[in-house]
């Protein structure tokens, strides 16, 4: 058995806590993920302005301050905080490493960056275009005796997968093995979210110290242990591993460079307090081809943001769009102008922000000027001609540049998998022989994964009006353009089996579509994961372009879950809690 912590959710995550799971009990492994779509967009952005970066900053603020402690507990550190320069983060380390005078094998993993090749790839103009790696790369570096190994973008996953590779031995061929690693990976990768952050049960856990983060104790047989740290916040539960499960995932079968991981095979226990197995975790042969992380330059955008006060909101919102929009007509008008009003006011409301409503007006546009001070001062310049009670939330502003995300799908054979050793010895990481499509496929085959039955029951039942989350528990996400929702029943439900067979009968399309009226016109995939007792939504296209790009009050979907939870919904009476149902009757 190896202990695989994790340090790091996403770039900007808790600063300090590399050095308190360091200092909280004992590691193999501390591992990070310091990557997503949108930070290769940002880490992009730092490298046009700067060569030398294009790598995660608050990881080297880290490791300057634990690197010794590291050393000194024997803990190799494994991160993807490489990002779009993987060797200048480890040149980076190796100067800080002499500088304090600790004798430190850095390696480091690169081949991800396809960006000189977007032309053979037909990729377009682009920012960024990084393909996932695999974690085979990271485990050779940890068997070629490196203390720290990053990368650039491999999968969440693989920072945990690799060292368990390393540890074990497994090959190619191992998929069981292989896939219950990769399910470790994906508890851990987001931090704290495994122990009770973000956790729609938040109010069962232990909230008022900061939450430990997650750590995995990973088996020779794959089978993993969730837990914590002795002494730190939050909790590890049943609910809490499943809120990470079904977080951005799609169907049953999670796809990966190494691995084809079936979600629906595991089985979660509850083993102790803060302490979760899985197992039973199904492996198949991977894809043949890997994706690719798509960023590319958008344009400019701006906004701006009205509160509507009071009576006749829709006449207020009617007169102030008129009246901008013809101000702009004046000028050169942006090539998208997007309008959003949010009724947030109430009847006879006891304070002003009970009363008030949000109008939103958003601009894009290929050049700068027409969403730059143009729009804002045509905005602000109607303050004394328009509605009663004018007023925006404020100043006006600049236009910003904003980029947007698509997916690509290259064949593995093709993308360079190559690990940098400590000495600088290059080695290059052969990729799967066994796939589960043919070579030349250009797409992940999402489309034809094997699917769990939904149960089935019989509810002619009597039903109380009462909202979703007072029985189900919900987390939500984002995913390119599309966004995520796993639904599922909590682990202590005394009905549970009967309480899932009617949450997978009643979560159908036209019902999502109805509780969640921005997909009404969308495409939606809906997942039963019965092992999990959870419905998995996926909602396409409802982020957009991507979360830069996204106009939505919630860009990254990480409130759509909650806003599905808070529906109300005819529900079996016999399902939900005594008091509830009597208080609905």
């Amino acid at each position: 058995m190896i202990r695989v912590g994790n340090c790091s959710g996403y770039y900007g995550d808790r600063i300090s806590a590399m050095r308190e799971m360091l200092e909280g009990g004992d590691l193999d492994y501390l591992t990070g993920d310091y990557l997503a779509e949108l930070t290769m967009l940002i880490l992009g952005r730092d490298r046009v302005k700067d060569e030398s970066l294009g790598y995660a900053k608050t990881f080297v603020r880290q490791m300057t301050e634990s690197m010794a402690l590291a050393k000194e507990r024997g803990v190799r550190i494994v991160a993807n905080a490489g990002g779009l320069n993987p060797a200048g983060l480890a040149a980076k380390l190796r100067e800080i490493a002499e500088s304090q005078g600790l004798d430190i094998a850095i390696a480091h993993v690169e081949g991800d960056d396809l960006l000189a090749r977007a032309d053979e790839f037909s990729f377009g103009e682009v920012m960024t275009a990084n393909a996932y790696l695999g974690a085979f790369g990271i485990a050779s570096a940890v068997e070629g005796g490196a203390d720290v190994v990053v990368t650039g973008r491999v999968t969440d996953a693989s920072v945990v997968v690799g060292p368990a590779i390393a540890h074990f031995g497994w090959g190619r061929d191992d998929l069981d093995q292989l896939a219950g690693a990769v399910v470790a990976g994906h508890v851990i990768e987001c931090g704290t979210q495994a122990t009770g952050g973000n956790f729609s049960g938040f109010r069962d856990i232990d909230t008022s110290r900061p939450l430990g983060f997650p750590i995995a104790e990973i088996a020779e047989d794959g089978s993993v242990v969730i837990t914590k740290h002795d002494g730190t916040g939050g909790a590890v539960t049943i609910d809490t591993v499943t809120a990470q499960l079904v977080y951005e995932i799609g169907g049953p079968t999670y796809l990966g460079p190494d691995v084809s991981t079936r979600l629906d095979t595991m089985t979660l226990t509850q083993e102790g307090p803060d302490r979760v197995a899985i197992s039973g975790v199904v492996g198949e042969p991977p894809p043949a081809t890997t994706k690719v992380c798509l960023n590319a330059f958008g344009g400019f955008r701006n906004s701006v943001e009205f509160l509507l006060t009071g009576l006749d909101i829709p006449e207020k919102a009617e007169l102030i769009q008129r009246q901008l929009e013809a101000a702009l007509a004046a000028g050169t008008v942006p090539e998208t102008v997007e309008w959003q009003l949010d009724r947030t006011d109430t009847p006879d409301p006891a304070t002003e922000a009970q009363g008030t409503s949000l109008l939103r007006c958003h601009v894009k546009s290929a050049s700068p000027d027409p969403v730059g001070r143009a729009f804002s001062d045509a905005a602000i310049q109607l303050a004394l001609a328009s509605y009663p009670g004018f007023s925006v939330t404020r100043p006006p502003s600049a236009g910003t540049p904003y980029g947007i995300y698509r997916p690509a799908y290259v064949p593995q054979s093709e993308v360079p998998h190559v690990v940098v050793h400590a000495a600088g010895r290059r080695e290059d990481i052969d990729p799967p022989s066994t796939v589960s499509s043919p070579e030349d496929d250009t797409a992940w085959p999402e489309a034809a994964v094997q699917e769990s039955p939904a149960p089935v029951g019989d509810w002619v039942a009597e039903t109380v009006r009462a909202p979703l989350g007072r029985l189900a528990h919900a987390r939500s996400g984002d995913k390119g353009g599309d966004a995520n929702v796993g639904v599922w029943i909590p682990a202590g439900h005394p009905a549970r089996d009967d309480a899932y067979a009617w949450l997978a009968g009643f979560l159908d399309e036209a019902t999502v579509r109805e509780l969640i009226r921005e997909a009404a016109t969308l495409d939606l995939e809906i997942h039963p994961l019965p092992n999990l007792a959870a419905v998995n939504i996926v909602i396409h296209g409802l982020l957009g372009e991507g979360v830069a790009s996204s106009t939505r009050l919630d860009p990254q979907a990480k409130g759509v879950g909650e806003w599905l939870r808070a529906r109300d919904c005819a529900i079996p009476a016999s399902l939900l809690p005594d008091a509830i149902a009597e208080a609905a009757l």
